[in-house]
């Protein structure tokens, strides 16, 4: 109760012995089967049909043997790319709200130039043209690979630098000014103090961006990679069992993806906690 409330009550003796009313908790009265996730258990059911015919049936299993070994390059890539990336989208991120003219605009290029070219393209420039033009004039020879994981990076480091932005910018002003006020520098104050507290906004979108980078490690196909995808249309191309090849790269796309998903929203829950309660 606070000042105010106490000087009415001595004021008013009779104040005092009124109810007071205390914080009420909202809660979700619906019942139990209509907020069940039900979407789980279909997709769930779903998997386990799926991993009944690769065991069951040898022209799957025979597909799961050919197929499965290009998994460890295609995690291998996703994580690769998503490091590089996440360092390319901070600097970035950050360079976008410098007060720094060439920095700021040199950092919006990039953003604007990567995000208005299709990714198709882009792998193709940059694995094809860019990376050979460079190698030239570093006289080291870069793998397929390794040009794959190169340019995966540049492409999410743009959006993820707009998740940086969005997420230092959502963070008031005042906690800068706060860090500047204890005698922090610049770089000292984006580091302790908004960086911190701007992670909780931007973590979700970043567990997305590392979602769609696994998935879009299947596009690498098109320059020879050995990942699932490309192991997939070797193994349909030299048996013509399509229907059994593309049956199970779906189905490790799908466990993959689906256990990110959950993963990633246990994280999200966690981080929200403090949020929910009482209103």
């Amino acid at each position: 109760m606070d000042s105010d409330a106490r000087t009415a009550s001595s004021d008013h003796p009779e104040v005092a012995h009124l109810p007071q009313r205390k914080a009420v908790r909202v809660r979700d009265e619906r019942p139990w089967w209509d907020t069940f996730p039900w979407w789980g258990v279909i997709i769930s059911a779903v998997l386990i049909w799926m991993a009944v015919q690769i065991v069951q049936n040898d022209d799957y299993n025979l597909a799961w043997e050919r197929i499965y070994p290009g998994l460890r390059i295609t995690v291998r890539t996703t994580f690769q790319a998503f490091g590089i990336a996440l360092i390319i989208g901070l600097v970035t991120g950050v360079g976008q709200i410098s007060r720094n003219v060439v920095v700021r605009n040199l950092s919006r290029t990039y953003v604007e130039f990567i995000r208005g070219i299709p990714i198709l393209p882009l792998i193709f420039t940059v694995a094809l043209i860019v990376v050979p033009w460079a190698q030239d004039r570093i006289g080291y020879k870069i793998g397929f690979e390794m040009r794959a994981t190169v340019t995966l990076a540049l492409i999410y480091g743009a959006y993820m630098a707009e998740i940086f932005r969005g997420g230092i910018q959502s963070i008031p002003p005042g906690q800068t000014e706060a860090g500047r006020s204890l005698g922090l520098s610049g770089r000292q104050t984006m580091r302790s103090v908004v960086l911190p507290q701007a992670m909780r906004a931007i973590i979700p979108p970043l567990g997305n961006d590392f979602i769609a980078v696994l998935k879009d490690t299947s596009l690498l196909s098109v320059l020879g990679v050995l990942e699932i995808t490309q192991k997939t249309r070797q193994f349909s191309a030299s048996t013509f069992k399509f229907r059994e090849g593309y049956f199970v790269v779906a189905f490790i796309y799908l466990c993959l993806t689906l256990g990110l998903s959950i993963l990633l929203g246990v994280l999200e829950r966690r981080m929200t906690r403090d949020r929910k309660g009482e209103r």
